[in-house]
């Protein structure tokens, strides 16, 4: 019997979800890739798989709450564990407030906040019942601050935060470990592939691209190693206390951080 530590990552076929299911193989654990592209994620289980078998893909649409139970439910009753529950997959979306339509925000509201909802209500029942495991929720940088021009997205991420870091103290009790992870400017398609309203996205991705970016294998090395720490938040580079710091310090600053923000974005705004 396989006694290998068991992990579910959704979001897994591609960018940190992609690099956090390479670190954890190379860690001996077995991975369960789950993702909508299907295509993308056989491609993911046979990179894996190349040497020993180390992962399975499973198609799974995180918005839908019984689909997620489900396949949850089904991987432990297969492996007897679930050890890591990573709620990964995300979308971005830019646009300003007025020109968000609801419908827009049901899109990125379903996938970011109820689809981590959807994977920690049925994961951490399961890991109660079983007395032990660590769910680690995706969230990013913009959950700990002001997010203008992409308010929708930053909505979502705040949320994460709330929920995670609050579950985080709750869980304790029961074995359970809880962490979120807080990325900031990591070299994935979440850029290119974000919903632009009323923007130039070519012009925010000459901004984005002017930034320094992490390597998604970094960032999964260290969201491992915060992992094996219990941090509440992981958040990989300066940019927490960064901000820490200028919204306690230097407020004015900030201020003008966000600014910047705004009018760099309304540059971009088509007519």
């Amino acid at each position: 019997m396989d006694e290998r530590r068991v992990a579910i990552v959704t979001g897994g076929a591609s960018g940190i979800g992609y690099a956090l299911c390479e670190e954890l193989v190379s860690q001996n654990v077995f991975v369960i890739i789950t993702d909508i592209n299907q295509e993308l994620g056989i491609q993911v289980e046979e990179k894996l798989n190349s040497g020993a078998k180390n992962a399975r893909f499973q198609f799974l649409d995180v918005t839908d709450a019984k689909s997620v139970e489900k396949a949850i439910k089904d991987i432990y009753t297969e492996f007897g564990r679930l050890d890591y529950l990573f709620n990964n997959a995300g979308i971005a979306m830019y646009g300003e407030l007025y020109d968000t339509a609801l419908d827009d925000w049901h899109s990125i509201m379903n996938v970011n906040l109820w689809g981590v909802i959807h994977g920690t209500h049925a994961g951490y029942r399961i890991m109660k019942q079983q007395g032990f495991g660590h769910i680690v929720n995706t969230a990013s940088a913009a959950g700990l601050g002001p997010s203008p021009v992409s308010a929708a997205y930053g909505t979502t991420k705040h949320a994460v935060v709330g929920l995670t870091t609050s579950l985080h103290y709750e869980a304790e009790e029961f074995g359970i470990k809880v962490s979120t992870l807080c990325p900031t400017f990591v070299e994935t398609p979440i850029f290119e592939k974000a919903k632009a309203i009323q923007i130039d996205k070519d012009v925010i991705m000459k901004q984005f691209q002017k930034q320094k970016m992490m390597s998604p294998e970094k960032l999964a090395k260290l969201t491992i190693e915060g992992i094996h720490k219990n941090k509440p938040i992981i958040c990989p580079m300066p940019m927490r206390r960064t901000m820490d710091v200028l919204f306690t310090l230097f407020p004015v600053a900030h201020r003008g951080l966000m600014r910047l923000v705004c009018r760099v974005s309304r540059k971009a705004r088509l007519t």
